[in-house]
C-alpha cells in the first residue's frame, strides 16, 4: 500500500514538473522565440488543452453554485481577453439572442442557426465598404498629389488586401494534431491574445477606441455632406449649410430607437445601386467632356503640406478590416476569403483610379472637395438629392455599431461594466439609455456644425483611425501571433507597412489637424 502511495505521489509530481516547464515554454513561445524541443512543444499544448478544459469547469462549477442553468443557453459569455479554442475548428459565438450578435465590439454578426453567405456575397459586402460614397473625396486627393495620388490609389490597395489576409491568418492557429482551426472569432480577440497574458484587455480596448472613433466620425461626415450637398445643390435657398446640416439631423434622430438594422438593411441594396448609378452620370459627364481635359494639369511633383491630407483620404476609402472577421467566420467556404478579397480590391481600385482621375481632368485646379459639386446646376441639384438619402440611409450603420461597441464596453451588466445596462429585464430601453443616443446624434451635428470641411475630416480619419487598424495593428499582430512560422518576406512585407503605414500616419495626422486649424481660423474671421 506505501509503496503504491509511493508511486502515484511520485507521478503526481513528475506531471507538474512538465505542466511547469511546458508553461515557461509557452510563456516563451508566446513572446516571439522558437520552443527548444518537440517535446516542450507537445507539451505545452497539451497543457494548454488542460487548462481549457480546468477553465470550463471552474465556470461550470460557477454557474451551478449560482443556480443557473450549465447549458449553452445559460452560460456567460468568456472573459474579455480570454482565448478560447473551438473543438470544431468554427469561430466561438455568442449565445443566442446576445446583443454580440449584431455589429459589436468585433463580435460575430450571426450565429450558428444564421444562414452562411456565399463567396459573392462576402464580396459585396466588402465591395459596399470600400466603395461607399467617401469616393467622392479621391479626385480632391488626386487634386494635391497628381500621378502620386493614383500611384497611391492602388498602393493602398494592394496593402489592404494584404493586411486584410494576414488580419484573417492570425484568427487560426495549429491544434496539438497539427490542424489549422479557428481559436478567436473578432478583431478584438486577436488584440487580447497579443498583449495576454500579462495586460489581457489592453489591446481589446485600443481597438474598441479606435472602432467607435472611426465609427463616429463616418457619422459626422455623413452630416457634413448632407449640410454640403444641399447646400450646394440649392444656392438661392436663404439656408445656410449649417441650417442644411441641422434639418438633415433632425431627419436622423429616430436613429435613436433602433434596435436593430431590419428597417434599414431593406434600403441597402437600393442605396448600393443608386450610388453606383450616380458614379456612372459622372463618370458619362466628364467623358462628354474629353476633348477639355486638362492632362498637363496632372502633375509628377506634390503639394507637401496638403499631400499627407490626401493619404488620409485614400486610406479612408478603403477601410474594411473591421468586420472582415466576422464576414469570413459567415462565409460558406472560408477558403474562398482571399480569392473575393483579390477581386474586390483589384474592382475597388481600377474603379477608384477610374473616377478620381477622369474627373480631375474635368475640372483640373477647381476640383472640389465633393466632386459632385462641380457639376453643373440642373444635373447638380438631381444628383445631390440622390446622394443626401444615400447618406442619411447609410448614416443608421455606423451610427448603430458605435451604440453597440459603447454598450458592450462601458454599459454590459457585469463586474467589468462602468455603467448599468442600458435595458430593463424586459428588454426595453431605458430612458437614460435612450438619453445616450440622442446625445451621440447631436454630437455629430455639432462636429458637423462647428467642422463643415469633409476632405479634410475624411484625411484626418483616415490618417488616425484609418491607418491605425488598416496598417499598423494587423501587420504588427501578425509578427506578433505567427512570428516563427512568417518566411523572410513576410517579415520584411510586415516591418515595411508598419513603418510606412506610420509615417503616413502621423504626417497626414498632423497636416488634417493643421488645414483644420486654419479653416477654422478663415471661418472665425469671416
Amino acid at each position: 500500500m506505501a509503496t503504491l502511495l509511493r508511486s502515484k505521489l511520485s507521478n503526481v509530481a513528475t506531471s507538474v514538473s512538465n505542466k511547469s516547464q511546458a508553461k515557461v515554454s509557452g510563456m516563451f513561445a508566446r513572446m516571439g522565440f522558437q520552443a527548444a524541443t518537440d517535446e516542450e512543444a507537445v507539451g505545452f499544448a497539451h497543457c494548454d488543452d488542460l487548462d481549457f478544459e480546468h477553465r470550463q469547469g471552474l465556470q461550470m462549477d460557477i454557474l451551478k453554485a449560482e443556480g443557473e442553468p450549465c447549458g449553452e443557453e445559460g452560460a456567460e459569455p468568456p472573459v474579455e481577453g480570454d482565448i478560447h479554442y473551438q473543438r470544431g475548428g468554427g469561430a466561438p459565438l455568442p449565445p443566442s439572442g446576445s446583443k454580440d450578435q449584431g455589429m459589436g465590439a468585433g463580435g460575430e454578426f450571426g450565429g450558428h442557426d444564421k444562414p452562411k453567405i456565399t463567396a459573392w456575397e462576402a464580396g459585396w459586402n466588402v465591395t459596399n465598404a470600400i466603395q461607399g460614397m467617401f469616393v467622392l473625396g479621391l479626385p480632391y486627393a488626386i487634386l494635391h498629389g497628381g500621378y502620386l495620388g493614383l500611384f497611391l490609389i492602388i498602393f493602398a490597395a494592394v496593402v489592404c488586401c494584404y493586411t486584410g489576409k494576414i488580419l484573417i491568418a492570425c484568427l487560426y492557429e495549429e491544434n496539438e494534431d497539427g490542424e489549422v482551426v479557428r481559436v478567436r472569432d473578432s478583431y478584438v480577440a486577436i488584440a487580447n491574445a497579443c498583449c495576454a497574458p500579462r495586460f489581457p484587455t489592453l489591446g481589446g480596448r485600443v481597438v474598441n477606441v479606435a472602432q467607435i472613433i472611426e465609427l463616429v466620425m463616418t457619422c459626422i461626415l455623413y452630416v457634413v455632406v448632407s449640410g454640403n450637398l444641399m447646400y450646394n445643390s440649392f444656392p438661392g435657398l436663404p439656408v445656410s449649410q449649417k441650417s442644411w446640416s441641422i434639418i438633415a439631423t433632425a431627419v436622423l434622430l429616430p436613429c435613436a430607437f433602433l434596435k436593430n438594422l431590419k428597417a434599414v438593411s431593406k434600403f441597402s441594396l437600393l442605396c448600393t445601386l443608386a450610388h453606383f448609378v450616380i458614379n456612372i452620370l459622372v463618370i458619362a459627364y466628364c467623358l462628354s467632356r474629353a476633348r477639355d481635359w486638362a492632362w498637363e494639369k496632372v502633375k509628377f511633383y506634390i503639394d507637401v503640406k496638403k499631400f499627407p491630407i490626401s493619404i488620409g483620404i485614400i486610406v479612408f476609402s478603403y477601410t474594411s478590416q473591421i468586420f472582415l472577421p466576422s464576414l469570413e467566420g459567415n462565409m460558406q467556404q472560408p477558403s474562398d476569403f482571399h480569392c473575393m478579397m483579390n477581386w474586390t480590391h483589384i474592382a475597388a481600385c481600377v474603379l477608384k483610379g477610374l473616377f478620381a482621375l477622369v474627373a480631375y481632368l474635368t475640372w483640373a485646379d477647381e476640383t472640389k472637395e465633393v466632386i459632385t459639386d462641380n457639376l453643373p446646376g440642373s444635373i447638380r441639384a438631381v444628383v445631390n438629392i440622390f446622394l443626401v438619402a444615400k447618406a442619411l440611409l447609410s448614416y443608421p450603420l455606423p451610427f448603430f455599431a458605435a451604440v453597440e461597441v459603447l454598450e458592450k464596453s462601458l454599459f454590459q451588466e457585469g463586474s467589468r461594466a462602468f455603467f448599468p445596462a442600458c435595458y430593463g429585464g424586459d428588454g426595453r430601453l431605458k430612458s437614460w439609455g435612450l438619453t445616450l443616443r440622442c446625445a451621440l446624434v447631436v454630437f455629430t451635428l455639432l462636429m458637423a456644425i462647428y467642422v463643415p470641411h469633409f476632405a479634410l475630416l475624411m484625411g484626418l480619419t483616415g490618417s488616425l483611425t484609418g491607418a491605425g487598424l488598416c496598417f499598423l495593428l494587423p501587420s504588427l499582430f501578425h509578427l506578433r501571433l505567427l512570428w516563427r512560422k512568417l518566411l523572410w518576406h513576410q517579415v520584411f512585407f510586415d516591418v515595411a507597412i508598419f513603418v510606412i503605414g506610420g509615417i503616413c500616419s502621423v504626417s497626414g495626422f498632423v497636416h488634417s489637424l493643421e488645414g483644420l486649424i486654419e479653416a477654422y481660423r478663415t471661418n472665425a474671421e469671416d
